[in-house]
């Protein structure tokens, strides 16, 4: 009876030793930013596209005050957008590789795992260049000295630790659409829907876990304030035309003569100040996903 006790004790602590590495926070490889240039112009394009300001604006609205704290609700409690301006009370001290971690590997500066609130899940399929770009951006933009609200997390979601596990299990860069023969203009949409303007972290159904269920692409999902849903946006239930896609994008306003609004408001807002072609490669993205009935 010792010897067993003794074994299962020996299995428990190699079971830790083993979680413990594999779930250990990843920051960034410098050598993969080395000599990157940053462009502000195009800075502000990604600042644009990756929806920054509609949850890291202050409340009032200012698109450059990104001081934090709009809450977020999901089945796991309550998270806070963090104060991402160039101050000490926002990330004024980060590095582009300090950015590039928390973007790719949702790992703070400190070695902490962020929550996948922030979608990083999405954003990891972000270029190198644009990450030097953004960062050099956001430094430009005025900083705030408001402190960020803690999140409303219980247990046990609020041991970090465990979501080293979760990234195991879904975090990846591999493209969710995995076509050879898309154009030019559909790997354009496909960046943005996939990646930067992180389409499907809204309009895709989670698992428990709360990982995108990949298999339904898409294809709609509970609103996580517990309030309707958020529309099946593949061709099987959203019948537009690329042109209706992209004017809604600009105007907010559909086929049918309704207008936008909840939080897509805020991604209407960011595409109305895009290019035209931009639009148009989301639209044609959108006709290339597979359709899911649901």
């Amino acid at each position: 009876m010792r010897r067993l006790v003794s074994l299962i004790l020996a299995a428990a602590v190699i079971g830790l030793a083993v979680f413990w590495i594999l779930t250990m926070p990843k920051q960034a490889d410098e050598e993969r930013l080395a000599g990157i240039t940053p462009d502000l112009e195009r800075g502000e394009f990604v600042y644009i596209a990756g929806g920054c300001a509609s949850c890291h604006a202050g409340v009032d609205g200012d698109a450059e005050a990104l001081e934090g704290g709009m809450a977020l609700a999901s089945p796991f409690g309550t998270f806070h957008a963090p104060n991402i301006s160039p101050s000490d009370a926002g990330i004024g001290g980060w590095t582009a590789q300090d950015l590039a971690s928390a973007l790719w590997h949702g790992t703070s500066p400190e070695d902490k795992h962020y929550y996948p609130a922030f979608p990083y899940a999405s954003y990891v399929r972000m270029s190198a260049e644009d990450v030097v770009s953004l960062h050099a951006y956001l430094m430009t933009l005025p900083p705030s000295d408001v402190a960020s609200l803690p999140h409303e997390i219980g247990f046990p979601f609020n041991i970090r630790r465990l979501l080293g596990g979760w990234k195991l299990l879904f975090l990846n860069d591999d493209p969710v659409l995995e076509d050879p023969n898309l154009t030019p203009e559909e790997q354009h949409g496909q960046y943005l829907v996939e990646g930067l303007s992180h389409c499907g972290e809204c309009h895709t159904p989670r698992n428990a876990l709360g990982g995108m269920k990949r298999s339904e692409w898409l294809a709609g999902a509970p609103n996580p304030a517990g309030k309707g849903t958020i529309p099946n946006i593949t061709p099987a239930e959203l019948d537009w035309s690329e042109a209706d896609i992209a004017y809604y994008l600009e105007t907010g306003f559909t086929p049918d003569y309704d207008s936008v609004g909840g939080h897509m408001a805020h991604v209407v807002d960011n595409y109305g100040k895009l290019a035209p072609e931009d639009r148009a490669a989301v639209a044609a993205y959108l006709k290339r996903v597979p359709p899911v009935a649901r």
